[in-house]
């Protein structure tokens, strides 16, 4: 299984939406970088993605986007390949 890494904040409702996703398909440990807390991760946060909005997702080396693009890999069948690292 690929290492999860995830951009969130502690009351973000999309990103509580997308570890639940995640641990349904069987990720048991994801690598969660607080930007609430760490506002200087939310700077390196942009800097990697271009984005400003929580969650930012990573499998891997991949970076998937938000909760809607996590939840639309999952849909088209994308989502356990890239887990499992096919």
């Amino acid at each position: 299984m690929q290492a999860v890494k995830m951009y969130t904040t502690q009351v973000c409702p999309f990103c509580q939406r997308a570890k639940m996703l995640l641990q349904q398909r069987g990720v048991a440990q994801i690598d969660e970088v607080r930007v609430d807390l760490d506002p200087s991760q939310r700077d390196t946060m942009v800097q990697i993605t271009g984005r400003r909005t929580v969650p930012q997702i990573f499998i891997g080396s991949t970076h998937v986007g938000g909760c809607d693009d996590l939840m639309a890999l999952d849909q088209r069948g994308g989502l356990m390949p890239l887990l499992q690292g096919a």
